[in-house]
């Protein structure tokens, strides 16, 4: 008798040796992807490339603006110079010297080398917002998984609370069938290991929820431990999916925009390269002025100013076969856009097919595994009932037992499956399916 108790003490033991940890806040889901589609590096990685391509297209569209620049210097002569009969003579002019400039150039022709960087500018800022849209996602995928199995172990630690306090009761029966004679000690014995299961299933679940957790706080990036909330989204409702809806969006989703943006970028620089073939016009004007008035001509004195307009074309007849080798670079670089634009499309259909099946059959579970489970109780009730009568022998309860259990772990499993199945398309087509 003192071997059992010993049997069924020793989980409880190692229970309170484990170390304890900050209690977690519990959030909701939705204030976790907030947290981590602000937090996350992935995220601001993704914000820095947006206003990057934006900082581009303003640089392309003050491309057609004149350049300007301003100048002001001074310098001081003195010592000896050559003079008219070129002999040495000294310096006796004033030895300051003041200049001011101003300078204006716009480019009239380029072969259209501004156009074509602005179209490319304005499609870089479309595949940045499509990657950011689609990291996002990608953070709220994550996000969801890790909060689901937190409520996945939840349902655990239910489950094995629940087993534990089936074990404990059947201990109890035993023991005492056992003290009256009717059981051999090896029933006890078997129902003691029952408990010891029960409860490593326990230690199992609260620390799978522990790891979760962790992971969640990461994701989050709290300083403090965060956990799911319980009643945010326990219950899982299986609502029906429209397949032809779904296979519409996934061809916009974000992954095809940025892919699509690609190609187009990558067409816009090969046009880009093809302008070296054209000449460039420019027009400029300069103003400058030259004196000795130490107050550049603002004071009383005056500077010499002169103005300079001019118009220059420049056409490089060969520059070591520059241009063809930019050109066909740039044509590489659109071939391989189309082609990542087209297995992208491909890649979406491939993977809708694969998450709308392990959906539909996610459901199928969960509805066939509850079934399953309400008649596993219903065993179990009548198993026990009938070995408290002496009509059964223990290995029928403890039977029936391992089936509820198998049945209440693959039901939890069915429900993180349709829940991370239906994240996981939600990702694929960049908006949530509630």
């Amino acid at each position: 008798m003192m071997k059992v108790i010993f049997l069924a003490a020793v989980p409880a033991v190692l229970a309170a040796q484990q170390p304890s940890l900050e209690p977690a806040r519990p959030i909701s889901l939705q204030q976790a992807i907030r947290l981590a589609q602000e937090n996350s590096p992935t995220a601001v990685q993704a914000r820095g490339q947006v206003s990057s391509a934006n900082s581009e297209r303003r640089v392309a569209v003050a491309g057609f603006a004149p350049s300007l620049s301003w100048s002001m210097s001074q310098s001081q002569q003195n010592g000896e110079r050559f003079g008219p009969q070129g002999t040495i003579v000294p310096y006796t002019a004033q030895p300051w010297s003041y200049n001011t400039g101003l300078s204006a150039r716009l480019n009239l022709f380029d072969g259209g080398k501004r156009i074509a960087a602005l179209r490319q500018s304005s499609a870089d800022i479309t595949a940045a917002q499509a990657n950011q849209v689609a990291q996002d996602f990608n953070l709220a995928l994550q996000v969801k998984t890790q909060y689901y199995n937190i409520l996945a172990a939840e349902e655990s630690e239910g489950a094995a609370m629940a087993q534990l306090q089936q074990a404990q009761e059947q201990l109890k029966v035993s023991t005492e069938k056992l003290q009256a004679g009717a059981a051999t000690r090896s029933d006890s014995l078997r129902s003691a290991i029952q408990v010891g299961n029960a409860q490593l299933a326990l230690l199992t679940a609260r620390n799978n929820r522990r790891i979760a957790s962790a992971a969640l706080t990461r994701l989050a990036g709290t300083t403090y431990l965060v956990t799911a909330d319980p009643s945010d989204t326990l219950d899982t409702r299986l609502t029906p999916v429209d397949s032809t809806m779904l296979a519409q969006l996934a061809m916009q989703g974000p992954a095809i925009r940025q892919a699509e943006a690609q190609v187009s970028s990558a067409n816009m620089a090969e046009r880009s390269a093809k302008t070296q073939y054209l000449p460039s016009i420019d027009l400029s004007y300069s103003r400058s002025g030259s004196g000795f008035d130490k107050y550049f001509g603002i004071g009383g004195g005056k500077l010499a100013y002169s103005n300079n307009l001019g118009l220059s074309l420049s056409f490089p007849l060969f520059n070591n076969w520059s241009r063809e080798d930019a050109i066909l670079r740039a044509g590489i670089s659109a071939e391989n856009a189309e082609a990542n634009l087209r297995d992208a499309r491909l890649a979406q259909q491939q993977t809708l097919i694969q998450d709308l099946a392990a959906l539909n059959t996610a459901q199928e579970q969960i509805r066939i595994q509850m079934q399953s489970v309400a008649a596993a109780e219903e065993d179990l009730r009548v198993q026990q009932q009938r070995y408290q009568a002496g009509a059964s022998v223990l290995l029928d309860v403890l039977t029936s037992q391992t089936t509820l259990n198998q049945s209440r772990l693959a039901l939890i499993q069915a429900r993180l499956s349709y829940r991370t199945t239906k994240a996981q398309i939600e990702q694929l087509v960049g908006r949530d399916l509630n």
